[in-house]
């Protein structure tokens, strides 16, 4: 059978008595320990999916474990084909694990996401530019334009809000990395103009989120998400 991997841990690290892993029934999730660190694991079931019930089973286990101290957490369907290749990836790799390790002691990733308010954004781009409000003007003057003059203005005013997506995103990011150990762009998207996680020091927690706070406060044309405190999936490179 093979064998389910969740995390990475240092092997002094207390780790709660018992924890439940993915699967129906839920697996014990068990360690494989190798020189100075142990990986958590439990059987892996004949069929994985990414069924909600298993991604908290997993979030769960990486997230118990990681109340004791540090954790490399492994994404959702990590397989190894048993548990002598899991000590094998520990021992082959055990400098790079710990000094990820030594990294993420006393830190927390967070997702900040943005997005534009759409109307507002239009119309702060068209009262801005002069030559877009004099188009807009001479359009709405011939009764909307004809279509070469609206497909123009269109042309225009898609160009200035992709300039301000631009513009955006560069001051989320500028804003907020300083009170950052580290940061990482997530997968591009239409759906947001900034999709960044942070690696942020406890002890740096409230003034991090304070800055996301007053970003949405000063900045009333961008829809600000953040997500944490999470273990370090994305500061990890553990794969």
């Amino acid at each position: 059978m093979s064998t389910y991997v969740y995390a990475i841990t240092r092997v002094s690290q207390q780790l709660p008595p018992t924890l439940e892993g993915i699967g129906e029934p839920a697996q014990p999730v068990r360690t494989v320990c190798r020189g100075r660190l142990q990986a958590l694991v439990s059987d892996a079931p004949a069929e994985l999916r990414p069924k909600r019930r298993d991604l908290l089973a997993h979030q769960r286990v990486v997230t118990r474990a990681g109340a004791g101290g540090p954790v490399l957490p492994m994404r959702f369907g990590g397989v190894s084909p048993d548990d002598d290749t899991v000590a094998a990836v520990l021992d082959e790799h055990e400098g790079r694990y710990l000094e990820r390790l030594d990294a993420l002691e006393g830190k927390d990733e967070y997702n900040v996401k943005a997005v534009h308010d759409e109307q507002v954004v239009l119309h702060a781009v068209v009262s801005s530019d002069p030559e877009l409000a004099q188009l807009q003007e001479a359009n709405r003057m011939a009764g909307g334009g004809t279509y070469q003059q609206r497909l123009e203005f269109g042309r225009l005013v898609a160009r200035a809000v992709r300039e301000r997506e631009v513009a955006d995103a560069a001051r989320v990011e500028s804003t907020l990395s300083p009170l950052a150990a580290a940061l990482r762009h997530g997968p591009e998207s239409e759906g947001w103009l900034a999709n960044v996680s942070f690696l942020v020091e406890r002890e740096h927690r409230e003034a991090f989120l304070e800055a996301v706070r007053t970003l949405a406060r000063e900045h009333e044309h961008l829809r600000i998400s953040i997500t944490g405190p999470l273990p370090a999936y994305s500061f990890a490179d553990a794969n």
